[in-house]
């Protein structure tokens, strides 16, 4: 690995699914010393949901980098995130079980991102998705991870693949005033941003939205615009 004489290591890593579920795709970016992607990779995972993905792909992240090195690692899911560093520690005590005395989602993926994770110095940094000038990093992952999702097909440096296309979800710099998206009380900010779902999906309140319908991006992937603010746990 070309990490393995480096003092330390910055990537990133992201999911997309198109649809939540849909057809999902995971993706990982190594930077060199300048932060410009150096080496990554992407996959298609089928129909999957949001979070399957983003934990897939911080999982194909650690397995693909030098244990011995320490890494930074830039995400946008904060439900990815909270996994890994706030909540595993209170499932592992009771028996990889939730507070609600429930079954840990996704827990095999958590049980290996535990094992990988063990005996590693990897500091965890969450960006904003979908900014005009966001961390060229994670719009690198999320570009691939979107593109493997919507092909379904494995990309990747090693692969001689050429650098993924923009993501239609990031604002581009010479963009005219934002337009109103048609959701009652959107305030402006890439935060807010509401767009029109192309697939029909269930919200993290448990209510199902349909295509057409206005979605917009929350801790946990997307669904309703008055849902966006909830807390991811």
């Amino acid at each position: 690995m070309i990490e393995a004489m480096r003092e330390r290591v910055v990537a990133a890593c992201d999911g997309a699914s198109k649809g939540n579920p849909g057809p999902a795709g995971w993706a990982w970016v190594v930077s060199d010393d300048s932060e410009t992607p150096a080496r990554w990779e992407a996959g298609p995972l089928g129909k999957a949901t949001n979070n399957v993905a983003e934990l897939t792909a911080l999982e194909r992240l650690l397995a693909s980098t030098d244990p011995g090195v320490p890494l930074e690692v830039r995400m946008d899911s904060q439900y990815a995130m909270k996994a890994v560093t706030t909540w595993l520690p209170g499932w592992k005590r009771n028996g990889w079980k939730t507070s609600a005395g429930k079954p840990v989602a996704n827990q095999d993926l958590v049980v290996r991102i535990d094992e990988l994770l063990d005996g590693r110095t990897v500091d965890f940094r969450y960006v904003p998705a979908h900014q005009v000038d966001g961390d060229p990093l994670n719009d690198f992952a999320d570009r691939a991870a979107s593109q493997a999702a919507t092909v379904q097909e494995p990309a990747g440096s090693d692969l001689g693949s050429p650098e993924p296309p923009p993501s239609p979800d990031t604002p581009k710099k010479s963009a005219a005033p934002r337009r109103k998206a048609g959701a009652a009380g959107q305030r402006g900010g890439s935060s807010s941003r509401t767009i029109k779902a192309k697939f029909p999906g269930r919200c993290l309140c448990g209510r199902p939205y349909a295509a057409g319908e206005p979605i917009a991006k929350n801790d946990q992937g997307w669904g309703h615009p008055e849902c966006r603010t909830a807390g991811a746990g």
